[in-house]
């Protein structure tokens, strides 16, 4: 896989003359030169088509043709992050901004999400024999291991993997006595969902955390679909991680209520152990 502007700036620092003007006309205009036709990229750099062909064999591409097809894939992901730019005007404070996103996402929510899912989830998990928590990347991979800590204190045999392949090893060893619970913001973590159809052939009731319809959505016997604008700030961190975090709260309060009050024992015990290494104060949450 060619990151084709990393590479195009290297040939600026480092190639040819004539490969510096060509690299130096494409990352100025990237738009034109992902239509321009091998005579328009020539003439604007002033040098021949012959050498605009050999500019792309360089960058491992066959020819003009398959050279634009990736700089206009470069362009489409990535256009955003290259036009130096943080983000829109905004009249608010950093810290407005970020617990504007926060509120907004856990809102959202409150609005549309089906509680009775996690209800749902919560009966399953209450008697599970084991507990798998997937997540892949950033907020995924933080809300499976934040499910690991909201449920094992619960008594529950949870665990979270955020390796592909640890993910696909164990769902093979899941029975009908394994609850399942991913998490994907797209839907199309390649490893969640292929880790939750293996899980499922096996018998383990799935729990899917992400968009609804996504690939992940159709594989899972029960979607808490969810979609969280992402705002234009590309320097401020996604709000999802607020509405994943309000999510596994409720679903950890749902499964306490399910498992009953044996769990305030559970509760204490962790307490107790902790006294010794911190102050003793009652008011204090359970952990640090």
């Amino acid at each position: 896989m060619i990151d084709i502007v990393e590479t195009l700036r290297q040939i600026l620092e480092h190639g040819s003359r004539a490969d510096q003007k060509l690299a130096q006309i494409v990352l100025d205009d990237m738009a034109f030169a992902s239509r321009a036709s091998i005579n328009e990229l020539a003439s604007r750099a002033e040098v021949s088509e012959p050498t605009v062909t050999r500019f792309c064999r360089a960058l491992h591409f066959d020819g003009i043709r398959e050279f634009k097809f990736h700089l206009a894939q470069a362009l489409a992901v990535g256009a955003p992050y290259l036009t130096g730019a943080p983000s829109h005007p905004d009249e608010r404070s950093n810290f407005d901004l970020v617990c504007d996103g926060a509120i907004s996402a856990v809102e959202r929510l409150r609005a549309n999400l089906d509680q009775s899912l996690f209800v749902t989830a919560a009966q399953r998990l209450s008697t599970a024999a084991q507990v798998f928590a997937y997540g892949t990347g950033g907020s995924s991979s933080i809300a499976a291991m934040e499910t690991q800590h909201r449920l094992f204190r619960l008594g529950l045999p949870v665990t979270a993997y955020i390796d592909g392949e640890m993910q696909r090893m164990t769902a093979s060893v899941t029975g009908r006595q394994t609850v399942i619970l991913a998490f994907s913001i797209s839907g199309h973590a390649r490893s969640v969902v292929e880790a939750v159809q293996i899980a499922r052939s096996y018998g383990a009731y799935t729990v899917a955390f992400t968009a609804p319809d996504s690939a992940l959505a159709k594989v899972s016997d029960t979607t808490i679909g969810f979609r969280i604008p992402e705002e234009p700030n590309l320097y401020k961190p996604s709000p999802t991680r607020y509405a994943l975090l309000a999510m596994i709260d409720l679903l950890a309060l749902e499964t306490a209520n399910a498992i009953g009050p044996i769990v305030l024992e559970r509760l204490r015990r962790i307490k107790q152990s902790l006294n010794r290494l911190k102050v003793n104060d009652p008011s204090l949450p359970i952990g640090d």
